[in-house]
């Protein structure tokens, strides 16, 4: 695959990684979902939904759980930062981004808000019959996020910021 540079692409990934990162603390801590059924009402932040897992057997699942859903996206989103942010600016890269920007590539295909995104969707289909669902605002930075993720790893060509480490490491 032939790949170009494009005009402001390392603005643009940076701003997009920017605004992943403030949907992902708005993920978390505002509601996910509410359910409403008999009477009784669940209101569930992703905080919750991770913490539910905690306690005995289960906890190996809970840190599989937020590693994958909310601690390697976010360290995803800061390692393209501090990659790109200096080279944005016109900077020399920052020390040791070389090694950063291969980690950030390392957990790409473990980073999977996007999974979540789809898990949840399938989940709400078949509790949509038995109790009254309302979508909280951090489902829906959920969705934005993964939508910033997928267009963000869109504008990045790899190749580009590696062609970019090394000619700015050298001058």
């Amino acid at each position: 695959m032939i790949e170009a540079p494009r005009a402001l692409a390392m603005t643009r990934i940076i701003m997009l990684a920017l605004s992943a990162l403030i949907l992902m603390v708005a993920a978390i801590f505002f509601p996910f979902l509410e359910l409403e059924a008999a009477g009784m009402i669940r209101r569930s932040s992703l905080l919750d939904t991770v913490m539910a897992y905690s306690g005995g057997l289960t906890e190996p699942l809970t840190i599989v759980m937020a590693a994958l859903i909310v601690v390697l996206p976010t360290t995803r989103f800061l390692g393209l930062l501090y990659v790109l942010a200096p080279m944005a600016f016109g900077w020399h890269p920052a020390r040791h981004a070389a090694p950063v920007f291969r980690f950030v590539e390392l957990l790409r295909p473990w980073a999977m808000a996007e999974v979540f995104v789809v898990g949840v969707a399938v989940a709400l289909v078949k509790v949509g019959g038995l109790a009254h669902i309302s979508l909280g605002p951090a489902f829906w930075a959920f969705v934005a996020l993964v939508i910033v993720t997928v267009l963000k790893d869109n504008f990045m060509s790899r190749v580009t910021v590696w062609k970019t480490l090394d000619a700015r490491r050298r001058s």
